[in-house]
């Protein structure tokens, strides 16, 4: 297949999924249900709203500063405001094309802080780690909190967690064997990729060398604590969802999390699950998709902005670059 139509392909067909999702889904409701989902979300408190918008803020902030812990050891100390921009552009560029944001945030890094884009990149890779870490203990939290709802959700929507981070760890696995095999190689045509490689791997090791190791579990912890947190208090800001137990709100946050890669930035999909999910706690699905629909609107909006911002400002503040 012609590689640019395969990226083409991979950029389109999520997109159009979760399209065809919100089509769905609208039509398959009775105009009773779409007329108490409209109302549900014109009823959302705009505090709520904001509080939640500070603290989605907050976490990526945090994120961004917590980047430097990994690239400290490698010999770089990148400008706060540059690193900050650099994060919020691959948010940005993830809601175009899944999983792009990552290589963005290194070659932002490398244009504006001549941080080579290799070891940019393996930090990014360790963080990742770090996160999946954090996310499989919020995921058995959930399940030890509300097992027979989150199980019963999952095998209804075929969805096998287990198989998903097993799947993404073997990759990891898999993809540093192979830099490994590369490095070893004598092909002269390899040279490159085994430049490439050898700072990739580097990078990835940086968070062995860190200094300050406890910072870095602080803000991984505090990354992932500002994002339940930025879920559970936009439940303040539906009726409906306004009394709901902080285990179910575990619960939806775990399916959330799976639902999100699905599409570009969960479009469709995220309000969807969310709202299934809730109803096994006596939800509406109709104030649950509400619920869904402001928290993904919202978090979406100033994931834009802040990304939209950050591409404008970094070549502004960076005019000597």
């Amino acid at each position: 297949m012609n590689p640019k139509l395969k990226k083409i392909l991979k950029t389109i067909i999520p997109l159009l999924l979760g399209i065809f999702l919100i089509w769905y889904s609208y039509n398959s409701a009775t105009p009773a249900e779409r007329a108490e989902l409209i109302r549900n979300i014109k009823k959302a408190d705009p505090f709520w709203v904001g509080f939640s918008l500070i603290l989605g803020t907050l976490s990526h902030l945090s994120r961004a500063y917590r980047w430097k812990f990994m690239l400290e050891p490698l010999g770089y100390r990148p400008k706060f405001r540059n690193s900050f921009m650099a994060v919020m552009a691959g948010y940005l560029a993830n809601l175009g094309i899944p999983r792009s944001g990552e290589f963005l945030r290194a070659a932002t890094l490398k244009t504006y802080e001549d941080i080579p884009i290799e070891k940019g990149f393996g930090t990014i890779i360790s963080e990742r780690l770090a996160d999946l870490i954090i996310l499989l203990s919020i995921i058995s939290l959930a399940v030890i909190l509300q097992t027979e709802n989150v199980l019963t959700y999952f095998a209804e929507n075929n969805i096998n967690p287990v198989f998903t981070i097993g799947a993404f760890v073997i990759l990891v696995i898999l993809g540093t064997l192979t830099l490994i095999l590369i490095k070893k190689s004598k092909i002269p045509f390899l040279k490159k990729i085994k430049d490439f490689a050898k700072g990739l791997l580097e990078g990835m090791r940086s968070i062995l060398k860190m200094r300050q190791k406890w910072a870095f579990i602080f803000h991984t912890i505090f990354i992932w604590a500002m994002y339940v947190m930025m879920f559970y208090v936009a439940t303040f800001a539906i009726p409906e969802t306004s009394d709901v137990g902080f285990g179910a709100i575990l619960a939806a946050f775990v399916v959330g999390s799976f639902a999100i890669s699905v599409t570009n930035g969960g479009i469709g999909v995220y309000p969807i699950a969310i709202g299934g999910v809730l109803t096994l706690f006596s939800i509406s699905r109709q104030g649950g998709e509400a619920f869904g629909w402001v928290v993904w609107a919202s978090q979406t909006l100033l994931n834009l902005a802040l990304g939209g911002l950050s591409f404008i400002f970094l070549p502004i503040l960076n005019r000597r670059k």
